[in-house]
This record gives structure tokens, C-alpha cells and sequence, in this order.
């Protein structure tokens, strides 16, 4: 039998989306689009992101879009909220963010 489809793919990203794993996550998305009509990345636990990790998310957007398959970033963890707004990046993946109080505790010490 071939490969059994899956409505929807979902991982957890933790740690950091820097240069140093990108290639990796990238392997992940491509690996869901395959399997999956619709792919959900939870950002809640990424407490580090960098140019690479936009560009991932930018590409991975791209390529899900490309393939006319949905992909939503959910549960933005504060550095990636932040790095979304500095970049002015937000409208472009058109995703909800909420932000959970815990994720701001501290914001502005």
C-alpha cells in the first residue's frame, strides 16, 4: 500500500529557528507537505530566531502555498512575535497570533 494521506500534519518547534537548523526543519515540512493536506507549526517553544529562521518560515509559507496546501504558524513564542514585528512581517503569513500573558512575563524589565 502506498502512503495512507493525513488531513492535518502538526510539529512542534522547539529551541531555536536559527541557521543552524533550518536545513533540518525544512526537511520536516517537506516530509508533512508530502504526507499532509494541511500542515500546523507550533512556534510556542522557540525562545531564539535569526534572519535564517524568517527566511525558512518565509520559504516554507511559499512552498506550501506553491503546492496549494495550507500552512499556519500558530502559538508565536515572544522572540518570534518580535522578530515578525521588527521585520514588519506579520500580514504576509496572514496567521492569528495570540499571545499567551506567561510568553510577556518580564516584557519591558
Amino acid at each position: 500500500m502506498g502512503d495512507a494521506r493525513i488531513q492535518l500534519g502538526q510539529f512542534v518547534i522547539e529551541g531555536e529557528l536559527t541557521i543552524y537548523r533550518v536545513t533540518e526543519l525544512q526537511q520536516t515540512l517537506l516530509d508533512l507537505l508530502r504526507r499532509c493536506d494541511a500542515v500546523d507549526a507550533d512556534l510556542s517553544q522557540v525562545n531564539e530566531i535569526d534572519g535564517a529562521g524568517l527566511q525558512w518560515m518565509v520559504a516554507a509559507k511559499r512552498e506550501a502555498n506553491r503546492q496549494h496546501k495550507p500552512l499556519r504558524f500558530a502559538g508565536h513564542s515572544r522572540p518570534v512575535q518580535e522578530a515578525l514585528d521588527l521585520c514588519d512581517l506579520g500580514a504576509f503569513f496572514g496567521d492569528q497570533v495570540v499571545i499567551s500573558s506567561q510568553a510577556w512575563e518580564g516584557a519591558g524589565s
